[in-house]
């Protein structure tokens, strides 16, 4: 996936993808929030396999998302490329320090870790900008067939991103119990929720169909 092409990602059509980090720098308070707003995200995170996690992590955003599916998906999407590219920064900064005193095994898996998540964040953040197309496609001729074009390669890349970052862990499974192992794994656990509930979100929009 060429990485030069996609930047510059929308949560709306009218927010710029720096927007949407700023939201996810900055969240925004739930005190006031419509209660409408908030139970539509409790209800959707319903469907997910973590349900209190995808609540907590995306309520902060009901006031912005309302009642709109393909919004939510796109903040739960943003959400999953925030983790995971925090997780290759670290992944980035951890496996040069194992270049000097880790145990060679482990060392390997933290390499290999770099590169799932590099690669995860590139699935992702391709998601995100396919996403992205779906409101001018829905207005356009042809615009049904499209939708499901485009929401097949969301389901195809967010699947691949989820992969990846199981790959990751499974490349611990021969590494000696510790700190170490213990930390990374749970640091990966809690990426693949997020990521297993954006996929999730995505699977139901796909399931209804073009607006």
């Amino acid at each position: 996936m060429n990485t030069n092409r996609m930047y510059t990602h929308s949560l709306l059509p009218q927010l710029s993808f720096t927007f949407l980090f700023f939201l996810l720098s900055h969240p925004i308070p739930t005190v006031g929030l419509p209660s409408k707003d908030s139970e539509f995200i409790r209800t959707s995170c319903g469907t997910t396999l973590y349900p209190h996690l995808c609540y907590t992590s995306l309520s902060r955003f009901a006031s912005a998302v309302q009642d709109n599916p393909t919004l939510l998906a796109k903040v739960a999407i943003g959400v999953s490329l925030a983790r995971a590219r925090r997780m290759a920064a670290y992944f980035s900064n951890i496996s040069r320090q194992a270049d000097y005193g880790a145990h060679p095994r482990a060392a390997s898996a933290l390499h290999d870790c770099f590169s799932n998540f590099g690669d995860a964040v590139d699935e992702i953040r391709g998601s995100l900008k396919q996403m992205r197309q779906l409101s001018s496609t829905a207005n356009s001729r042809g615009g049904s067939s499209s939708f499901r074009f485009q929401m097949s390669n969301v389901q195809t890349w967010m699947s691949a991103a989820l992969t990846d970052e199981e790959t990751c862990t499974d490349g611990f499974d021969d590494v000696e119990n510790g700190p170490l192992k213990t930390d990374v794994s749970n640091r990966v656990e809690n990426v693949k929720k997020v990521t297993s509930n954006a996929l999730a979100l995505v699977n139901s929009v796909a399931e209804k169909g073009a607006p």
